[in-house]
This record gives structure tokens, sequence and C-alpha cells, in this order.
């Protein structure tokens, strides 16, 4: 079997996920929008669940290539690599009229009581997200205080992410999504006022 077809299943089940849920989505859905025979997805997938953990780890291990590079392309500042991921989210829930969300947001609020290998590969999704703020802090340097835990806030511009996101797919309103981010900018520009060296009078 060629490998292609394995990897034509598993991003057919991410489109599908996305559009549809896991739970709403088929065996029968995949093979239809795959084109490919029963027996071609079981070499690879004995079953659904095993095409979830398969999207997962390509959501984990892409997440340079298919998320940060598009959405860092052009931007050199620390900070302003933050916001224009951010950026990305809202040009996804613009485009889809607010039905747009977070992949792994979505699947993490669907499946209430995961296998415990999925669950796994889901925090495993949050913490790579986590991890490439927390390196934009780093590199942000001094103009973050020293005092910051830079680990904290990366985690709490997720959760500032996946709340705007869910508040403007349930009110089909993008400015849900601007409001959230709209006070993360501010917090951040006072963070960066309180770091800056007190003046000399």
């Amino acid at each position: 079997m060629s490998p292609d077809t394995r990897r034509n299943i598993v991003f057919a089940a991410m489109d599908l996920f996305w559009l549809k849920g896991f739970n709403s989505t088929s065996i029968a859905d995949i093979l239809s929008r795959t084109q490919i025979h029963s027996g071609s997805l079981y070499h690879f997938f004995p079953g659904k669940q095993d095409v979830l953990i398969a999207v997962l780890e390509t959501y984990r291990d892409g997440i340079g290539e298919m998320l940060l590079q598009p959405a860092w392309s052009g931007v050199s500042d620390p900070i302003g690599k933050i916001f224009a991921l951010l950026n990305s989210y809202r040009t996804h829930l613009l485009t889809t009229d607010c039905t747009y969300g977070c992949p792994i947001g979505s699947l993490a609020l669907e499946l209430h009581e995961p296998d415990e290998r999925v669950r796994l590969l889901m925090a495993e999704n949050f913490a790579n997200w986590v991890k490439a703020i927390e390196a934009c802090l780093v590199e942000a340097g001094d103009r973050i205080p020293r005092d910051t835990d830079r680990h904290a806030l990366a985690e709490f511009v997720l959760t500032a992410m996946e709340g705007g996101i869910m508040q403007a797919r349930t009110h089909r309103d993008v400015a849900y999504f601007d409001r959230n981010v709209q006070c993360l900018r501010q917090y951040f520009d006072m963070l960066e006022e309180r770091a800056k060296p007190a003046r000399v009078h």
C-alpha cells in the first residue's frame, strides 16, 4: 500500500472531523472523501479511533509547517508573532462565517471521556502550542518583566484564543474573538510598560 494512501486518509479525516466532528464522521464518509476501498483504509487503520490518533499525531508533528510558519511569514517581532498567530484564527473565523474552530479545541470539547492515548495526544498538541508562544515570550527578553511566569502567560494566551473562538462560533460574530484579543493586547501593553526601566527625574 502506498504511503500516499495513508496520508490521503488522514488529511480527509482532518477535514471531516473539522467540518462534522469526530462522532458525526463515519468510515463511509472518509471512504467517500478519499474514493478508496474499505480494505485500503483498514490496511492502515483497524478502526475510526486509529484514524483519530493519526490525525492528532499529524497535527502535533506538523504544528510548524501547518500553523506557525504560515502565520509568522514576514513577522520577526516575537510579540508580533503571537498576535499574528491569533490573527490567523480570526481569518479562519471570517472566511467560514464564524464556524471555524481550533481543531484540537473542538475535539477536546466533543470527546468528554476520550481514550487515554487520545487525551494525551490532545494534551501534547496544546502543550506544543503553548511551547511556541512561550518561546516568543522568552525571545521578547526584557520587554516582559523578569518576574513574569512566561509559561503561565503562554497558557493564558491559549485560553484567550480558545475562549474567543468558542464565543465567536456560538454567537456567529467575530467581535467576541476580537474583544478577547483586544484585552490580551492591552495586557501585553501593560506588561511592556511595567518592564521599562524607571525614568530618572
